[in-house]
């Protein structure tokens, strides 16, 4: 075992300039083992204090060497520039591709080849996004920890956090169960079996359709009750004459006043189509708070077509836990 003050003897395995950085060439048998240039945004381990050929001893000034170091410039920049490895064991201030941070310039470099003075830095990275992560699971497409955390993030507090309200938990207004559609002169809704395949919530066309209504939706405790919440429903007409306005109501507990925000307008088409109404933040209840949501179409303006809701949900915010 054997150490040193900071300088220190290697073999050059190809021929290097001066004030060039290097790395160990992994499991080499020279004695003294070999060095190599280091590469853009690779890890040198020092900077070499003179030119040598290929096979030659080179002294390497190590990167733990204390006080400034003199190392060559790959393009120009000013003084005070952040500093990263560039090709042929030189640096720059361009960080693109060039991993970690690795100094700080105390002079300019007009130019290619300068020679300029630089503080290393004893922490190998100035941003969490020059910190590279390794996911060999693939769990991210990121590559550094900036991005990765910014991510984790984004995921953490979506806006489309969803409560489902299955279309088997409605009921009539009035309490009264929902049964079986029947296509009748009256004020109907129920379930109807679309083409002996799916089972979707319809209205008959009527002039006064009856309301349904949801209730003990629970707000979810990663609820962020200062952002809104949005009602959805995948709805569509049985012909393209009717465009009525679905209404709603929402209360979050019995004292609570109507918080419903603007209805939105079904369009006259078969097509099926997503239609949403915001609860303000101001309104929302948070947990442990429920919801009950009352909907259906407006009066007056079913007259000709049925109307069919597929599916009704709630999206949210969430808000990170700090527990």
């Amino acid at each position: 075992m054997s150490e040193n003050s900071g300088l220190r003897t290697y073999t050059a395995s190809e021929a290097i300039g001066a004030n060039i950085r290097v790395k160990l060439i992994a499991e080499s048998a020279t004695v003294p083992v070999e060095v190599e240039i280091a590469g853009l945004g690779d890890q040198h381990i020092g900077i070499t204090e003179c030119a040598v050929a290929s096979g030659d001893p080179v002294a390497v000034r190590l990167r733990t060497y204390p006080g400034t170091q003199e190392i060559v410039a790959a393009d120009s920049f000013a003084v005070g520039a952040v500093l990263y490895g560039a090709a042929a064991g030189k640096v720059t201030d361009n960080s693109a591709g060039a991993g970690n941070a690795i100094g700080q310039a105390m002079e300019a470099a007009g130019a290619l080849n300068d020679i300029v003075e630089m503080v290393p830095y004893n922490v190998l990275s100035d941003t969490a996004a020059n910190i590279e992560i390794v996911d060999s699971a693939n769990h991210t497409l990121a590559a550094n920890v900036e991005a990765s955390l910014a991510e984790i993030y984004v995921d953490a507090k979506s806006a489309q956090c969803i409560i489902p309200i299955p279309l088997s938990s409605l009921m009539l207004e009035t309490g009264a169960a929902l049964t079986t559609f029947v296509s009748a002169a009256a004020a109907t809704c129920g379930f109807s079996q679309e083409g002996n395949k799916e089972i979707v919530l319809r209205w008959n066309n009527h002039g006064t359709p009856p309301k349904v209504a949801a209730f003990g939706i629970p707000m979810p405790a990663d609820l962020n009750a200062g952002a809104n919440v949005e009602v959805h429903w995948r709805a569509k007409m049985s012909g393209a004459t009717d465009s009525p306005v679905l209404e709603h109501e929402c209360y979050f507990g019995a004292g609570d006043t109507d918080c419903a925000g603007a209805d939105d307008e079904i369009d006259g088409t078969t097509n099926l189509t997503e239609y949403t109404a915001t609860i303000a933040h101001a309104d929302v209840g948070g947990s442990p708070e429920e919801l009950t949501l009352i909907f259906g179409p407006k009066a007056t303006e079913l007259a000709t077509d049925d109307l069919l809701v597929y599916s009704v949900w709630l999206e949210y915010t969430r808000q990170v836990m700090a527990a």
